[in-house]
C-alpha cells in the first residue's frame, strides 16, 4: 500500500491548474496527485516523477501522463527532451511512502527487522550498510550530526566504529541493538528514528536532490506558474523556505544597480499550511507534514 496523499485538496488547489497546461508530478509515487490532476485537466499533460522503480507499477492508463522513472533532480533535463518547457506547475511531496516502510527489506523502518539498504533507486550502489560499515568516524558523526540532528553524534560514531570491527553491521535489528546503549532511556523509537533519517538523507542524496529540483524547477517555471512542496522535517522545509524567500540555494537576496530585489518568486505561504486536526487523526503520517506555494514572478 501507498500512503493517502496529505493535504491533496489543498495541494491541488494551490497548483491553479488551466485544464490546457502543462504540470508535473516530482514524487508519483502511489499516482494519489497525480490522478488529482489529471481530473482538472482537459488538453494539458502531465510528467510524473519517480525513482523508485516499484511506484512505476501504479502507473496511470491516460495518454495525458508521461511517467519518468528518475530523480526529480533531472526535472529540467527531461521536460526539454520531451519539448515541454515551460511548465505551469511543480508539486512535490517529500519524504518516504508508506510502502517503502512497510517492505521489510528495504531497511527504512525503525519498526522491523530489514536489510541496511535504504535506498530510493535500488539502481544506484551507496546503501545505509556501506556508510555504517565503511565510513570513516568523522563522517559517520557528520551524517548523524547534520541530518538526524543527534546530540551526541560523536559518541554515536564511536561505538558504532568500535562495533563494526567485531562484526559488520547487516540488519537494521544490529543498528537499533548497537545504538540501544546510548540513547535517551524511554524515547529510543524517536532516537532510532533520527538516526535512520540521517541515513537514508546521506543515501539518496536527498538534499542535494531537492536543492536541484528547486533550482531547475524554479528555471522551467512559467511566469505565473506555481511550485508546490510537500516538506516532513525542519532540514528540507529551511530549504525550501530559504529558496523561496531569496530565490537561489544561497538564501541570499541579490539585488540589482539600484537595490531593487531580484526575486524570481513570489511566496504565497508566509508561514506553511498544516493538515488540520482530523486529517493527523485519519493519517498520522501527516503530522509532520509542512507545504509551501510560490509563484514565478520573473525569469
Amino acid at each position: 500500500m501507498y500512503h493517502n496523499p496529505v493535504l491533496l485538496k489543498e495541494s491541488i488547489d494551490a497548483l491553479n491548474i488551466t485544464p490546457d497546461g502543462i504540470y508535473v508530478d516530482a514524487t508519483f509515487g502511489g499516482g494519489g496527485h497525480s490522478r488529482a490532476i489529471l481530473k482538472k485537466l482537459k488538453n494539458g499533460r502531465l510528467f510524473a516523477f519517480d525513482q523508485d522503480e516499484d511506484a512505476m507499477s501504479n502507473r496511470i492508463d491516460d495518454p495525458r501522463i508521461t511517467m519518468i522513472n528518475s530523480n526529480f533532480r533531472y526535472i529540467k533535463n527531461f521536460l526539454r527532451f520531451y519539448k515541454s518547457v515551460p511548465v505551469d506547475g511543480i508539486i512535490a511531496d517529500l519524504g518516504i511512502s508508506s510502502h517503502q516502510i512497510d517492505v521489510d527489506e528495504r531497511g527504512f523502518s525503525t519498526r522491523s527487522d530489514g536489510t541496511l539498504d535504504m535506498r530510493m533507486d535500488r539502481r544506484q550502489e551507496l546503501t545505509a550498510g556501506d556508510i555504517i560499515n565503511t565510513y570513516p568516524q568523522d563522517q559517520i558523526q557528520r551524517v548523524i550530526k547534520e541530518f538526524g540532528e543527534v546530540r551526541n553524534a560523536l559518541q554515536v560514531s564511536r561505538i558504532i566504529v568500535s562495533a563494526r570491527k567485531e562484526k559488520l553491521f547487516r540488519t537494521t535489528a544490529d543498528l537499533k541493538e548497537t545504538l540501544e546503549s546510548v540513547a535517551e532511556k524511554g524515547k529510543e523509537n524517536k532516537y532510532f528514528a533520527q538516526v535512520f533519517q540521517a541515513l537514508r538523507i546521506e543515501v539518496n542524496r536527498e538534499l542535494e536532490s531537492l536543492t536541484e529540483l528547486l533550482i531547475n524547477g524554479t528555471s522551467i517555471l512559467r511566469q505565473g506558474g506555481r511550485f508546490v512542496i510537500l516538506s516532513y522535517h525542519s532540514l528540507e522545509d529551511r530549504i525550501i523556505k530559504d529558496f523561496f524567500r531569496s530565490g537561489n540555494a544561497a538564501g541570499i537576496i541579490n539585488k540589482d544597480f539600484y537595490g531593487k530585489p531580484l526575486l524570481p518568486l513570489k511566496v504565497i505561504t508566509r508561514k506553511p499550511i498544516m493538515p488540520s486536526d482530523d486529517e493527523i487523526m485519519k493519517n498520522k503520517r501527516a503530522r509532520s507534514a509542512r507545504m509551501r506555494i510560490a509563484e514565478k514572478i520573473q525569469s
